[in-house]
């Protein structure tokens, strides 16, 4: 979707009422602008800006933009983000057609993949993250993380959305004691949106609804999962990443679920975290929109992410494969060694 389209001329409707024909036009513009659009959601008020001068003029209002993105998105109605998001090229509109869409790497093919490593460093990310439960809004909040110190670049990447003795309450209930987790896969959604604020650029990062949902065999706390899937570098580890936010749920023992911890990470094809350095470089190949975007599906994040751990399976079972042969060859080149040993005694 197109949050910026300009019509290309001027077009206009008719409305038959009582045996007239009333024009669009003729709607008075204070109609028009406080009774119908601030009633539209983004994709829905960029589609109606393209159907005519009049209403492109009307919709390009800033204040249109900006209740529109405080209400998908409460984290943004906080003074720090009011400002960056003012910065933008065209401030709410901008900020909302980057971070609508949901990322998508279009084929999970390293061989067409052919990235350079971009020297420019993005020297802060601010995350806005949003938790949903049932379509209504649990927990807002904004995170900032300074990318430029040397403990930053050497140290796995992580963006923790809680403090260790922070816990989240919910409205999930525990009927008679219980609550059936996967549940948890239909009701609970997520928006982790990744904010470049020198480069005016935002991203978001999560697959809005889980990818899976796991019950930890320890605590016994739900683990939700929400994941989109990057190009990392080609031919290496990190050929895919896995952009991964991870929501643990608890509390059995209390009337009602909490959060318990949240955070975003990022994976190779090994399960291995990647350093802050290597994850800001991925990052800021999305982040400037060199990549794909889509529309929200609800389904594209979990078969993209299905398909990213098939391919990791497929990849360890290589990699086992490999290093089964080549013990082997080791095997067999200790016991020609040994056999060589020992007939090299036997004839002196």
């Amino acid at each position: 979707m197109a949050f910026s389209s300009i019509p290309d001329s001027k077009t206009t409707s008719t409305t038959v009422c009582g045996g007239g024909a009333t024009m669009f036009s003729d709607v008075h513009t204070d109609i028009i602008r406080t009774h119908i659009l601030t009633r539209l959601n983004g994709p829905t008020l960029a589609s109606a800006a393209s159907t005519s001068s009049q209403l492109y003029a009307l919709s390009s209002q800033e204040d249109l933009w900006a209740n529109i993105c405080r209400s998908t998105w409460p984290s943004t109605n906080t003074p720090r983000l009011r400002h960056v998001i003012s910065t933008f090229s065209h401030g709410s509109r901008s900020f909302l057609s980057q971070s609508f869409p949901i990322l998508l790497t279009t084929n999970l093919d390293p061989t067409t993949t052919n990235w350079k490593l971009n020297p420019n460093r993005i020297p802060q990310l601010i995350s806005a993250i949003d938790i949903y439960y049932r379509g209504k809004v649990v927990f807002s909040k904004v995170v900032e993380t300074e990318t430029v110190s040397d403990w930053f670049n050497c140290s796995p990447f992580r963006v923790d959305l809680l403090d260790p003795k922070d816990v989240v309450p919910t409205p999930i209930k525990y009927p008679n004691g219980e609550y059936e987790w996967e549940e948890l896969g239909e009701d609970l959604t997520l928006s982790w949106i990744l904010i470049d604020p020198t480069g005016r650029r935002a991203v978001n990062l999560s697959s809005h609804k889980p990818v899976s949902v796991q019950r930890h065999w320890l605590s016994g706390e739900a683990q939700v999962r929400f994941a989109s899937i990057l190009t990392g570098d080609k031919g290496s580890a990190s050929e895919f990443v896995q952009c991964g936010i991870v929501v643990t749920c608890g509390g059995l023992e209390e009337e009602e679920m909490q959060v318990r911890e949240a955070s975003l990470e990022m994976k190779n094809m090994d399960g291995t975290n990647l350093n802050g350095r290597d994850s800001v470089v991925i990052l800021q190949r999305y982040l400037e929109g060199k990549t794909g975007r889509k529309t929200r599906r609800e389904e594209e994040g979990r078969n993209r992410y299905q398909e990213y751990i098939e391919k990791r399976r497929e990849r360890k079972e290589r990699k086992l494969r490999a290093e089964g042969t080549l013990d082997m060859l080791c095997m067999i080149l200790a016991v020609m060694s040994f056999a060589g040993f020992g007939l090299f005694v036997w004839w002196k």
